[in-house]
């Protein structure tokens, strides 16, 4: 071996040469191919097209059910880009990448979950004279009513 060249701790002596990563420079197949590449694209085109054409010609009068057609749609553009552009299956690198794209939808969904119930809760616990009803039509602080210039009455001739 000469002076300028060390082995890799982790490989055996003599197999430096060795640069095969786990896949071959000549399998394009766990890369997809372009008839891949085009389906991805035009099912993303399509993905995109449909909510841009629900939102901007109103075809769903109720928000709440264009919220949920609209995450949908969306998750369904998630699995296309997951597959088409990421390649990402139940093989590859032995199955944990999918193992840790479950885990991150999980920690979303608990997140997401979390953080809207707490905003319901907060909402629906509120105080009730912290309500817009409840609140003084005044626009002087009742705290500010007995300070100079601030009186609702008019103003006094001198």
């Amino acid at each position: 071996m000469s002076r300028g060249h060390q082995e890799h701790p982790a490989r055996p002596m003599g197999h430096h040469d060795d640069h095969d990563h786990g896949h071959g420079h000549g399998d394009h197949a766990a890369h997809g191919t372009m008839k891949d590449y085009v389906t991805g694209f035009v099912l993303a085109v399509i993905l995109t097209a449909i909510p841009f054409w629900l939102v901007m010609n109103k075809s769903i009068s109720s928000s709440a059910t264009m919220g949920i057609v609209l995450l949908a749609l969306a998750a369904v553009q998630i699995v296309v880009h997951i597959k088409y552009f990421l390649h990402m299956n139940g093989k590859s690198e032995g199955g944990w990448n999918m193992l840790a794209m479950i885990f991150t939808i999980v920690i979303v969904v608990i997140t997401l979950a979390g953080s809207l119930w707490v905003m319901y809760h907060l909402n629906h616990n509120m105080m009730p004279t912290m309500s817009p009803e409840n609140m003084p039509t005044e626009t002087v602080p009742q705290s500010m009513q007995g300070m100079q210039g601030m009186q609702h009455s008019a103003p006094q001739s001198k």
